[in-house]
């Protein structure tokens, strides 16, 4: 481990951190906004439920370098532009989440929905104040597992220049040097776990009434 090299591309190295961190999130936060309605939507499907949700399991089949090479034939784009990466997560987030919000939703006792409709809910406020709410858990345990792929997944890009960690990997390689190979592996399992945690602790300020949420 050669740290006069680390202390020398410090810079260097902090701005692919940057990099690949906004690589990783911008996909799941649009991600989770498009799941929100689909995974409700599928949840309302009944026979064709699994068809829907099957449908959007296949989209993470799609091999991350081809759909990198691809989407800027279909989008119009540089094949260095980071948007071909966000576009290609996005993708891969969806389908991980669109059946964690299906999932979800499905969690919610019928006696709680009941007696939301008792109260005189309708079906839109009903699914944001009580549904999505109690749906929380659910939806924060797919959505770790989405963060954390999403943060492996970017480290691929560097096969087509794309800046972010993966780039001390294919540095290292090209010059047979473990330092960077090893800092990008450090940083990138840094960053998955900061990740983790963080969706974990918001998803515990959001349902207080959780063995372990926050106090009211």
């Amino acid at each position: 481990m050669r740290f006069d090299w680390l202390y020398r591309e410090s810079g260097r190295i902090a701005e692919l951190f940057l990099w690949h961190l906004g690589l990783s999130v911008i996909p799941v936060v649009i991600g989770l906004l498009l799941a929100l309605p689909l995974g409700w939507l599928a949840q309302r499907a009944g026979f064709f439920r699994s068809t829907l949700l099957g449908a959007a399991g296949l989209l993470y089949t799609i091999p991350s370098l081809a759909l990198f090479v691809l989407l800027p034939l279909v989008l119009g784009t540089r094949i260095l532009d980071p948007m071909n990466v966000v576009v290609a997560l996005t993708v891969y987030a969806l389908a991980l989440l669109v059946r964690t919000v299906s999932d979800g939703l499905e969690s919610v006792p019928p006696d709680v929905i009941q007696a939301a409709n008792a109260m005189g809910y309708r079906r839109l406020p009903r699914l944001f104040v009580v549904e999505l709410p109690l749906a929380v858990p659910v939806i924060a345990a797919g959505l770790r597992v989405a963060v954390v792929s999403n943060v492996s997944i970017v480290s691929v890009a560097a096969l087509i220049g794309t800046p972010q960690l993966g780039l001390l990997f294919t540095q290292g390689l090209q010059l047979r040097f473990l330092t960077p190979i090893i800092a990008g592996i450090v940083l990138c399992v840094l960053l998955a776990a900061l990740l983790d945690g963080l969706v974990l602790f918001a998803a515990k300020r959001m349902t207080p009434w959780q063995p372990g949420g926050a106090e009211r």
